[in-house]
């Protein structure tokens, strides 16, 4: 079922409401990811910390991120995405300020794992907040906004992290990447509203436009009970699956991308910086291509397992080549980087076009708490293979199988059978 929203509505929101969205993720990425330039720039040798327990404690953030999703998601679809995010944005900042200033590796340990904890609702919540205010076609664009805040930040990070690093140490790294969250959230507070019908800025005609269509669009979808029958759902259960999978190639390259580059060539801390950040910016490209075809063709898994399936035969092709030929590698790995993050945006529109409202922000939820899961696998993983054998190559071997283990997956969902007329589904 086609909805359209005028146009006057259509600017209002996308100007309003997606640099809130992209910023805010932003630093959450930008805290959870700065790790891996510090394990580059010598924490482990100024804390004592052995390669194998490095792994683990860059893993650790997202044990916390998995246990506490769906909590975070449920508050957020029945309170506020406003209150939720406010005082993440305050506990986070500072658990990311803090561990600049750790002297032992158990409270290392301990400021990673409640980073992880207070980190965990932040993007089901934005999601839940995307699809408040944002309709069918509209919302893999709105979902690449969201999630662009992951490349782009992690663009300019290793940039600027390894001028930090390099010149004010890891320490001060840390600090001064925590304190913006801190910052934002005061500004956060007074900007947001969770829903339409609470926003000033939009005229009574464009909050009962906005309104009308996403009621339409809800009534298209079968019905779903409660979270228990959403989450036995088979298309959820295949998702949680699929994103364990994905998450693995996902994580393990982003956590460690610096140390590999770093390991395998003779360039210092600003240079690895500067070549850790171009897959990321041939990513933020591949993103906004392929949800801008997603939405314009109505399709979603057109535009996510295709790009699984080259991050997939990249890492594959960047273990052939070895580390003799490092420029070919590196190449590979650009490649790797910009395919496994180009679906975000249509993945994410799966589940709002699958569930209905009262469900879908748990279910959501509930598969990003699985890639959370399959984020700590890969992060530590690939870093324990990396130390193990001193080489990225069994690491880039197990990234590949994770990946082709979610083109798989990926084809294998199906949507479920609508009773009454329901259009098109748009998870096919």
């Amino acid at each position: 079922m086609q909805t359209t929203t005028t146009p006057k509505l259509a600017i209002r929101r996308w100007w309003a409401i997606m640099p809130i969205v992209f910023i805010t993720y932003s630093l959450a990425y930008l805290d959870r990811a700065n790790y891996g330039f510090a394990a580059a720039a010598g924490i482990n040798h100024d804390l004592g910390i052995s390669k194998g327990l490095s792994s683990l404690i860059g893993a650790l953030f997202f044990l916390g991120y998995f246990f506490f999703q769906i909590p975070g998601a449920i508050y957020a679809e029945r309170r506020s995405v406003k209150k939720l995010v406010f005082v993440s944005l305050i506990l986070w900042g500072g658990c990311a300020a803090l561990t600049g200033m750790v002297s032992n590796i158990p409270s290392l340990m301990a400021i990673r794992f409640v980073l992880g904890v207070v980190e965990a609702a932040v993007m089901p919540a934005m999601l839940v907040f995307i699809a408040n205010w944002f309709t069918k076609s509209e919302r893999s664009r709105a979902n690449t906004f969201l999630i662009l805040g992951n490349p782009v930040t992690v663009l300019w990070m290793s940039v600027v992290s390894g001028y930090l690093v390099n010149s004010f140490g890891w320490r001060n790294m840390f600090i001064a990447e925590g304190l913006p969250a801190v910052i934002w959230a005061v500004i956060w507070w007074f900007i947001v509203q969770d829903k339409p019908a609470q926003a000033k800025w939009l005229t009574d005609q464009e909050k009962q436009d906005l309104d009308a269509t996403l009621r339409a669009e809800q009534a298209a979808i079968k019905p779903v009970k409660n979270y228990g029958e959403a989450f036995r759902s088979p298309a959820v259960i295949k998702l949680c699956a699929q994103y364990f999978c994905w998450s693995i190639g996902v994580y393990g390259f982003v956590l460690w991308l610096p140390s590999i580059l770093k390991n395998a060539s003779s360039f210092g801390m600003v240079e690895t910086g500067w070549l850790s950040a171009a897959p990321y910016l041939a990513a933020t490209i591949a993103m906004l291509a392929a949800s801008w075809a997603s939405d314009k063709l109505d399709r979603r898994k057109l535009f996510v397992w295709p790009f699984l399936l080259i991050g997939a035969v990249a890492f594959a092709g960047s273990y052939l080549l070895g580390s003799t030929h490092f420029w070919a590698s590196y190449a590979l790995l650009v490649i790797a980087g910009a395919a496994m993050y180009a679906p975000y945006g249509p993945f994410f529109a799966i589940v709002p076009e699958l569930l209905p409202k009262n469900v879908a922000g748990g279910a959501m939820a509930l598969i990003n708490s699985m890639g959370a899961l399959g984020s700590f696998v890969g992060s530590y993983v690939v870093g324990y293979l990396n130390g193990a054998t001193g080489s990225p190559g069994a690491s880039y071997v197990f990234m590949s199988v994770a990946l082709l283990g979610a083109v798989v997956l990926t084809l294998a969902v199906k949507p479920p059978v609508v009773a009454a007329p329901a259009g098109k589904l748009a998870a096919r």
